[in-house]
């Protein structure tokens, strides 16, 4: 079919573009707590501009690809591989519950409506809002030696499956989650998550248990009261302000615990600003000290890889550490796959957590070398090492095994994604390694995914009218099962078995759909990131899983079609 925009015709590039320009703004527009996202507004636009027959090159297609599943692997591999223990696996049971339930009821749909391979492919990914099995799909397609035609159809069938049955899975799941979830469990999810927060915020007077953005602040002050001691000045903040120096006629004195301050000794006081407020009540007024200019304050990221911290909360860190670890040091936030998480007495920490500290350098520092590793400064990307990770994975995924004569393969996005997850956690254990930022990686999973579906999109457009008229109304019905029971049972396994807390488990059903706007409109309803403890788990291994299982969905789906 030739195209019909001569500008398109020419420029095929061109296309591509203005479908991801115009897909992004289309996801853009939110209903409610409903919002497309740039993937499946780029699709709606590709199909709709295949209808003029513009397509764009399949190599363009398959490097995009390879991007995005690599970059997406890379951003879930800490997490998915330190969660692959006893503990990970009470949220895991939710992942495994998505691809078990996924996987069944596209194979109903298969025998019931008679679905070619592609539209079950499609359906599964649609449903499941997991949009990585569209490649995984139509690379599987690609190893079935069908005649062109058979895979020109069937590859269109998985684009339009995914987009129709997208829309209903996305709207189902986000419903689901912020109001029948709610109602299921009888509780009030903003309410719920407030009187959670504040049953584990039971540290938050500690200096590692301090909100996500402690006010930081350095202040002098003149000693006005015989009899104290610098263990006796910190004791009274709770830890929240630390002597960092002592002048004693205008002359440095070693700090130590035990140094009983003398009147009229200048102290300088790094801590919260909340509790700096009390300071001169304790101490005495505050002075222009200045010493206090020659005093920087630093921001630094670590890595989490000691494993005696793995399990622990920041405030039994701060329990536990010696004096000399811990002395001066605060924590401004926690990260998890780059999402902050509520910096909260009772929320252990993993490897791979990103780690905000705060203090004087050296007081950084020092506690920076035992908790893990710093996060490398600057932007840029180590390109050998992405690239070297990207053929390793690429190499694997071309390799080839036969199982009952069948030849099995993970193909290039099944090992793209593997050299993605072992490079991500490896990276969290080494950062000095490699460089690869989450703005570079996030850029990649965006931008690639959009390029992706916007090439499969513009192949498809000519078909899509054809697998509507086909089934119908019966996609959606499907599409909106697949997301309602595999959340309704992990709802009940998770609440009656599991015994997780309601905000948390509503978070993990989110993940376990890898649906990033349902965690976005939990978050909003709670007022609070604590439902992000739990969306953390089962992002990062239903990220992997169902990816893996498009390449099964199809393969048995030929099966039942012969």
């Amino acid at each position: 079919m030739q195209c019909s925009i001569p500008l398109f015709d020419a420029v095929p590039l061109i296309t591509v573009f203005v479908c991801v320009v115009l897909g992004q703004w289309l996801g853009r527009i939110r209903l409610g707590p409903i919002q497309l996202g740039g993937v499946c507004g780029a699709l709606l636009v590709a199909l709709l501009v295949g209808q003029t027959g513009c397509m764009a090159e399949g190599s363009l297609k398959d490097f995009a690809f390879a991007l995005f599943i690599f970059a997406m692997g890379f951003s879930a591999g800490p997490q998915f591989v330190e969660n692959l223990n006893l503990r990970g696996l009470r949220f895991g049971v939710l992942s495994i519950i998505e691809v078990v339930f996924v996987f069944g009821i596209v194979m109903i749909a298969v025998k019931v409506l008679g679905l070619d391979p592609g539209t079950a492919g499609g359906l599964a990914a649609g449903a499941a809002t997991e949009s990585a099995m569209v490649g995984t799909a139509i690379e599987a397609l690609n190893r079935l030696g069908l005649a062109p035609d058979n895979f020109s159809t069937w590859q269109a069938n998985v684009v339009t499956a995914y987009t129709l049955t997208y829309v209903f899975g996305l709207i189902t799941i986000v419903l689901f989650t912020n109001l029948l979830a709610p109602k299921l469990l009888g509780i009030d999810l903003k309410q719920d998550s407030a009187r959670l927060a504040r049953e584990m915020d039971e540290d938050n007077g500690d200096t590692l248990g301090a909100p996500a953005a402690p006010d930081l602040v350095g202040r002098s002050y003149r000693v006005a009261h015989p009899g104290l001691t610098v263990a006796s000045v910190e004791g009274a903040f709770e830890g929240r302000v630390a002597v960092e120096r002592v002048w004693r006629a205008a002359s440095a004195v070693a700090v130590a615990q035990p140094l009983v301050l003398e009147v009229d000794d200048e102290l300088l006081l790094v801590g919260r600003r909340d509790a700096m407020l009390e300071a001169h009540a304790l101490v005495g007024p505050e002075v222009a000290g200045t010493q206090t200019n020659e005093i920087v304050l630093v921001e630094r990221d670590y890595v989490m890889t000691n494993k005696a911290a793995e399990g622990r909360t920041v405030a039994e860190l701060r329990r536990e550490a010696p004096l000399e670890v811990r002395h001066g040091v605060f924590v401004k936030s926690v990260k998890r796959m780059g999402l902050q998480l509520p910096s909260l007495g009772k929320i252990a920490l993993q490897i791979g957590d990103v780690v905000t500290l705060q203090g004087l350098q050296s007081d950084v520092e020092r506690a920076g070398e035992v908790l893990g590793k710093p996060v490398p400064h600057g932007n840029k990307t180590s390109l050998v090492f992405v690239g070297l990770a990207l053929i390793v994975g690429l190499c694997i995924g071309h390799l080839s095994v036969r199982i009952g004569g069948v030849p099995m393969t993970l193909g290039s996005g099944g090992g793209a994604l593997l050299s993605g997850l072992a490079s991500g956690w490896l990276l969290s254990r080494r950062p000095t390694w490699g460089t690869f930022p989450p703005a570079a990686y996030e850029l990649l999973k965006d931008l690639g995914l959009a390029v992706f579906v916007v090439c499969v999109g513009l192949s498809a457009g000519p078909q899509a009218a054809v697998l509507l008229r086909e089934h119908g109304l019966a996609l959606p019905v499907v599409g909106i099962c697949v997301s309602l029971l595999p959340a309704l049972v992990s709802l009940w396994v998770g609440h009656k078995l599991l015994r997780i807390d309601g905000p948390i488990l509503i978070g993990a059903i989110a993940g376990q759909q890898a649906s990033t706007p349902a965690i976005s409109a939990v978050v909003q309803t709670a007022d609070s990131a604590l439902p992000v403890v739990g969306y953390t788990v089962t992002y990062a291994l239903s990220n992997v899983l169902l990816p893996l299982m498009g390449p099964a969905v199809v393969f048995v789906a030929h099966q039942f079609a012969r």
